[in-house]
């Protein structure tokens, strides 16, 4: 069995088949279940995952039934064998048992450490096999066929920025191997898709420069510059400044790269910016 919350949310049976769940908060409750396996949620939580902070009357009758039906969902649609019992009531709520590699995202962020692991060890090549597996994963936004709750949206966002770290660790690990040109397509894409995000402009503009394109270089810092300058009235870093000023002076491209903190991403943070 594997529960799948990377893209849409769905379940994989034992034997193969994939099985979404049409009911709304039945699949919100599951899905916020899952993103804390072997955990009991108590059921105030999911009252305000379900029902936001002005739940109705009755509202823990109503999580019993939804309870009961998905029970029923899970037994009917035979997701795993019979006697297993997945979905528990457990104090203070409930508590769906299952292993951690049956959860996508928990093996999503397993493959992540793993990666700075290795890349702490100084194994880059590892590192970049276990961040492209992971990267691998990614189906889309977690859970988009789900209408998410306040509870729920904390637990997306947690995961959204697992994923900033592993196209941080992708091109960390990228830039260490010496793959400057194979990676321009990828920080292309990730100045576009995170406009404030300085790490990456840094790693572009690096790049531009190693591989010998000193104008777009030039040109990337700008488009940085304007960007901080109109949407947070900042000017760039030091450190991305006194690469400016090298690739004007024509000073040797040295690589552009300050590796995140370990203990920030074991905290589940993200390393985002050029002073880590």
């Amino acid at each position: 069995m594997q529960l799948n919350l990377i893209g849409r949310f769905e379940i994989v049976t034992d034997d193969g088949r994939e099985y979404t769940i049409n009911a709304p908060k039945i699949s919100r409750m599951l899905a916020l279940l899952a993103l804390q396996p072997r955990g009991v949620v108590a059921t105030d939580l999911l009252i305000q995952e379900l029902w936001g902070e002005n739940p109705p009357r009755g509202a823990l009758r109503t999580l019993q039934t939804h309870v009961y039906h998905a029970r029923k969902l899970l037994m009917e649609e035979k997701v795993t064998e019979p006697d297993r019992d997945l979905l528990v009531t457990r104090a203070p709520g409930y508590e769906l048992q299952v292993d951690d590699d049956e959860v996508d995202t928990i093996s999503f962020e397993r493959l992540i450490q793993r990666a700075q692991w290795e890349l702490t060890a100084g194994r880059v090549e590892r590192a970049d096999e276990q961040v492209s597996r992971a990267l691998g994963m990614w189906r889309g936004p977690v859970l988009s066929n789900v209408p998410v709750g306040c509870v729920l949206a904390g637990r997306v966002a947690r995961v959204e920025e697992l994923r900033i770290r592993a196209l941080e660790l992708h091109i960390e690990t990228g830039t260490l191997l010496g793959r400057h040109r194979e990676l321009l397509p990828d920080l292309r894409t990730l100045v576009h898709d995170y406009p404030l995000h300085e790490w990456f402009h840094g790693q572009l503009i690096s790049a531009l420069h190693q591989v010998g394109r000193r104008g777009e270089a030039l040109q990337a810092y700008q488009d940085l510059y304007q960007i901080l300058s109109t949407e947070l009235g900042l000017q760039p870093s030091d450190d991305v400044q006194r690469l400016q000023a090298e690739i004007l002076n024509g000073a040797g491209s040295e690589m552009f790269l300050r590796r995140p903190r370990p203990d920030d991403f074991g905290h589940g943070s993200v390393a985002a910016s050029l002073s880590a």
